[in-house]
């Protein structure tokens, strides 16, 4: 399992990377669960961080614009990350999820070729009226994307098992390996969550709370917290 460290600045790489993060995520807590960052620092980010490392940046908990997010998908890209994050925010049926998708892979793949698209739903989709996350590996996988994301929409204070158990969360995983797709899971886990996570078989966990000292939005990375969950995880 790979471990994701997400980061809001180029400040916070050093740590992320000395703490033995496998992938540099960018984005902005501020603007949501999958905030995006501007370009200016998802290009810093990417300068930052070693060339054998991935970046991967998220491009905000999404309206239902295919247009417009599917040039901030080529956008982020031109940046030269491995990986652009959609949260499916906007999009509630399936056809409009599908037509988002299939936008944003058809922009990238044309023009980024070396970008994969990772799609996100929300455990916690009940609470803010988005996509489904039973329903989006099948959908990812029809719409040509590389992996799915379950993340959290609110950050209240519970994570990610408060709203799917880990049944729940297995089976999604399951279903996304079927359909060749990667599988990753994040929403304000902490380092107890660790073998729980472990025993899903998801590819990636993100962190940002539990390696931060002080909370999502202010704090920052730290690399011995990065070092602990990387251990956890090896130890698993």
């Amino acid at each position: 399992m790979k471990l994701l460290i997400s980061v809001t600045t180029t400040s916070e790489v050093p740590a992320a990377v000395q703490g033995g993060a496998d992938i540099i995520d960018v984005k902005n807590p501020a603007e949501g669960a999958l905030g995006a960052s501007p370009p200016s620092v998802i290009c810093s980010v990417r300068e930052a961080t070693p060339d054998h490392l991935p970046v991967s940046a998220a491009l905000g908990d999404v309206p239902n614009l295919p247009g417009t997010i599917s040039l901030a998908a080529l956008g982020a890209a031109d940046c030269g990350v491995q990986y652009v994050k959609i949260g499916l925010m906007g999009p509630r049926r399936a056809a409009d999820a599908l037509r988002m998708l299939e936008t944003v892979c058809r922009a990238v793949n044309e023009y980024a070729p070396q970008t994969l698209v990772i799609a996100s739903a929300y455990a916690d989709a009940q609470r803010v009226d988005a996509f489904p996350p039973r329903d989006l590996p099948a959908l990812a996988a029809d719409a040509g994307v590389h992996g799915c994301l379950l993340d959290t929409a609110i950050k209240s204070g519970d994570n990610l098992f408060a709203h799917l158990n880990d049944e729940q969360l297995a089976r999604f995983v399951d279903q996304c390996h079927q359909f060749d797709l990667i599988s990753a899971l994040a929403g304000s886990l902490m380092a107890t969550d660790v073998l729980r996570v472990q025993a899903t078989g998801a590819d990636i966990v993100g962190f940002r709370t539990a390696a931060c000292r002080g909370d999502r939005l202010h704090g920052r990375i730290d690399a011995e917290r990065v070092h602990q969950l990387k251990q956890l995880l090896d130890a698993a």
